[in-house]
């Protein structure tokens, strides 16, 4: 199917890329298992899909697009079953390992907020969020999600709105539960 080539050309871009993966798999999914079966489906397509890739856009961009479609997709059509399912973490569940330091374990807590609220997010605003957290610009994500620079923009203001509603009530409610 594949040469050499492709071999040693995806498993560079897995090491660059994995990461990346991995965390578009953990905004689209509650359970630890999905993330890692969403992630596993991200790679698998990102392999069979190798021969596509033109170089129009950087391996990173593409990879992305593979990610957040192969994501999108998998959140849609595995409705059903989310139904059922529960949070990865629960709130109030965090596992602390007692040589982390509160430092440590307030920002792990921060993050289990933000991927909360990011859960809450419209499925489009859950990609454009991850790709401003990595740091990407207007330019290359308006490159991965196919939208011009402006809607980035104004599509970007919009979700970190809603992020910071979401996460602030989420610290309200989180104040009110320790004051019973």
């Amino acid at each position: 199917m594949f040469g050499e080539d492709y071999k040693s050309m995806f498993t560079e871009w897995l090491e660059q890329h994995s990461a990346a993966v991995i965390e578009v798999a953990r905004a689209y999914t509650l359970t630890s298992d999905d993330c890692q079966d969403l992630a596993q489906e991200i790679f698998l397509q990102a392999w069979s899909s190798m021969n596509k890739f033109e170089g129009k856009s950087s391996p990173a961009t593409w990879f992305y697009r593979v990610a957040l479609h192969t994501a999108v997709n998998w959140h849609r059509n595995d409705r059903p079953r989310r139904m059922h399912q529960k949070p990865l973490l629960d709130g109030q569940t965090l596992v602390v390992d007692c040589s982390d330091t509160v430092e440590r374990i307030e920002q792990r807590e921060l993050v289990e907020q933000l991927y909360q609220a990011i859960h809450q997010l419209p499925k489009t605003d859950v990609a454009l969020v991850l790709l401003y957290l990595n740091d990407m610009s207007h330019r290359e994500m308006a490159s991965v999600l196919g939208i011009s620079e402006s809607d980035v923009g104004v599509k970007l203001s919009r979700a970190k709105i809603a992020l910071a509603a979401l996460l602030d009530v989420a610290t309200q409610e989180a104040e009110f539960d320790e004051s019973r």
